[in-house]
């Protein structure tokens, strides 16, 4: 009777010892999914479809969207940032959370390293959007058109400083050509807006972030930064049409950084099954998204070899007076 008295004692003890984490069965509640961009844009689609799918591979547990704008991502993040790491707040990052706000410094408690990357899901090159009426018919015709009538030929961008707006600076140096730019924070649905009220005559951004318009014919893609063509629409890319610019941006998710690996894993293998679905390649194909996985064991090297390898690109336009930081 002593010894399974003192048995049972060390085992309620050892039990004890056992963070709450490895006793939950993760996830026992509802997963909030932040998207720091507007509403209706590329991001927002491509996270939206995913997660839904992400979520069938989670129980009865859901996973809910919540578009938190501001700060070119910064804010949306930074509340990723300051969730408690316990699985139940992830967040999308795109290029500008990895590369442009760290790199302005636009917010003093942003920090990298307060997150957890659990996968990337897309690698999407900007492109140049027209209205299907424009006259400009290639890459060239927007060259000349920008050297005849310098500062006239007005592009929407997102955010000044932003990952577009480094795009545009880095073709107008390329070139000798002068672009008006008018910015547009928020993500790509105010720049739809721009391009359908004729605001503007040309929009930059990813195709996919105009998928809906190209496929009933409203706006075309005129080129894509882009190594290799797009894999939906037929759009020339950057380097057949004589300039050797390729950029672009894409999705991470990621999480707090001391969330338990439990929650981390169960995230990524979710949305690995996401991305490996039927439904979500089929998808992706029809809107013109490139996917690209990287697993939570990659994308952060990843991540942190890109950012760097922008931060020099960056740094030598400021020093040619191109970009000011």
């Amino acid at each position: 009777m002593q010894r399974r008295t003192i048995l049972g004692a060390a085992t309620a003890l050892a039990t004890a010892m056992i963070p709450l984490t490895a006793l939950a069965d993760y996830p026992e509640r509802d997963i909030r999914v932040i998207v720091p961009w507007g509403a209706g844009g590329g991001t927002d689609g491509i996270v939206r479809k995913i997660t839904n799918i992400a979520e069938q591979e989670l129980g009865d547990a859901s996973m809910y969207v919540e578009n938190i704008e501001g700060g070119v991502s910064a804010t949306g993040i930074g509340q990723v940032m300051s969730a408690r790491p316990d699985g139940y707040t992830i967040g999308a990052l795109t290029y500008d959370s990895i590369v442009t706000v760290p790199w302005q410094g636009m917010l003093p408690s942003y920090d990298l390293d307060k997150l957890k990357m659990i996968a990337r899901i897309t690698s999407e090159p900007d492109a140049i959007i027209v209205d299907d009426d424009s006259d400009y018919q290639s890459l060239q015709d927007l060259i000349d058109a920008a050297k005849e009538d310098p500062g006239q030929v007005r592009v929407a961008v997102q955010n000044m400083g932003g990952r577009v707006h480094l795009t545009l600076l880095q073709l107008q140096d390329m070139t000798d050509t002068e672009f008006k730019i008018v910015s547009y924070p928020g993500g790509a649905a105010p720049q739809k807006e721009a391009i359908l009220s004729d605001e503007v005559d040309v929009a930059l951004t990813s195709l996919g972030d105009f998928a809906n318009l190209i496929q009933d014919s409203t706006v075309r893609g005129l080129v894509e930064f882009a190594d290799n063509p797009n894999p939906t629409y037929d759009v020339p890319i950057a380097p057949e049409e004589g300039v050797d610019l390729t950029n672009g941006s894409f999705i991470v998710f990621a999480a707090p950084a001391d969330t338990p690996e439990d929650a981390i894993s169960a995230l990524e293998s979710a949305y690995k099954s996401a991305f490996e679905s039927d439904e979500f390649q089929s998808w992706v194909r029809e809107v013109g998204v490139t996917p690209a996985w990287l697993g939570s064991g990659e994308v952060t090297d990843w991540a942190n070899e890109t950012a760097q390898g922008l931060y020099d690109e960056m740094d030598a336009l400021v020093e040619e007076g191109v970009l000011s930081k």
